[in-house]
């Protein structure tokens, strides 16, 4: 990434998690250590000893009429005031600055899905009379960009990613792939997910409460990417810009040390790394990145397919001006990211 030169920095960022809403929850939490995660009723989970990270502090009418939210889906709730609130730390208006320019690309990997299970029950319990077509828009996992976009008038690039546990990271990927093909010159990125209880009693009828489905949890991260030479232009404060992006689709059997030199890059010294999706629980990947201190946003946070806008976020207010910072997120067969950032001076 970046090779035709293009500076792309980080101008804004949002936080929409179980420890709260808006930055400060979040900075606090990964400051402390403390978990934000709480126990899953016994009687959803089938035991006791679950937890989950419900966004149970987010409230939409905080942020918009009754009426209005009644037409989004939580997930989509969460993407409108996550980009608002990124928007308004970016210090960007998209009418002013030129709406065809300001795009959006998430990742999201259960969005509507709440939706979806009622719009589907109508059907399976009453056949087509069941059907509410209110519901059916936002069943959708490109809702949640959509609805963003259409409120807060964003006319550039809007795509949507589902790619296991680094939707999140292939959406940061196209998002600078657009401002360096300049198709944009501010693009929305990140991740955002929905968690219900529906979603819990198939992760234990599939047994994935201890596994893959262990620790779940909703919300959104969303960080504010622009060309260099456009913030600097604006005259806003940069947090930090963006370095290499490297990428493997999955270890090919006997090539896992060319696989791994590819994804960790050679001669990193990172201040601080972040690990999301699966990336902590794999010693294959652990024992080969540089020996810096690991931030890992699972235990405090939850996890879910999108999460890594989370964790990004996290890795950005968990470090210091003039820290060299990377990212690392797995799924379990593939694909693996690694993402380097420098912090600024000027956040």
């Amino acid at each position: 990434m970046n090779a035709n030169g293009t500076e792309i920095v980080i101008t804004g960022l949002a936080a929409i998690t179980a420890a709260g809403v808006g930055l400060d929850p979040l900075r606090e939490t990964v400051r402390t250590g403390v978990s934000a995660l709480r126990p899953v009723p016994a009687e959803l989970a089938g035991g006791e000893g679950h937890l989950w990270g419900r966004a149970d502090s987010f409230r939409a009418a905080d942020f918009m009429s009754p009426l209005k939210a009644r037409k989004f889906d939580r997930c989509s709730l969460f993407a409108v005031v996550a980009a608002g609130m990124a928007l308004l730390d970016a210090g960007i208006v998209p009418s002013a600055f030129g709406a065809e320019r300001v795009g959006i690309v998430l990742g999201c990997g259960f969005g509507g899905i709440a939706n979806s299970e009622e719009f589907l029950r109508g059907y399976f319990t009453r056949g087509s009379d069941g059907l509410v077509p209110m519901l059916f828009p936002n069943t959708v996992p490109n809702a949640p960009a959509s609805n963003a976009s259409i409120e807060h008038g964003l006319k550039g690039p809007n795509v949507t990613f589902v790619q296991r546990f680094c939707s999140a990271e292939a959406a940061f990927e196209m998002a600078c792939r657009f401002l360096e093909e300049d198709r944009a010159d501010i693009m929305l990125t990140g991740g955002v997910d929905e968690l219900n209880p529906f979603m819990i009693r198939a992760f234990r009828d599939m047994g994935q409460l201890r596994r893959h489905g262990r620790g779940f949890s909703e919300g959104a991260g969303i960080l504010v990417l622009e060309k260099g030479a456009v913030a600097r232009r604006r005259g806003c404060a940069i947090r930090a810009s963006v370095g290499d992006i490297r990428t493997i689709g999955r270890l090919a059997p006997g090539r896992e040390e060319e696989g791994f030199a590819r994804l960790i890059g050679t001669g990193k010294s990172p201040s601080l790394i972040s690990l999301s999706g699966v990336a902590g629980e794999m010693p294959v990947l652990l024992d080969r990145l540089p020996s810096a201190p690991r931030l890992e946003t699972s235990p405090l946070l939850g996890r879910s397919l999108a999460m890594g806008g989370t964790a990004l976020v996290s890795l950005l207010l968990a470090s210091s001006p003039g820290d060299s910072l990377a990212h690392y997120a797995a799924s379990p067969e593939g694909p693996y990211y690694g993402i380097d950032f420098k912090r600024t001076e000027s956040s």
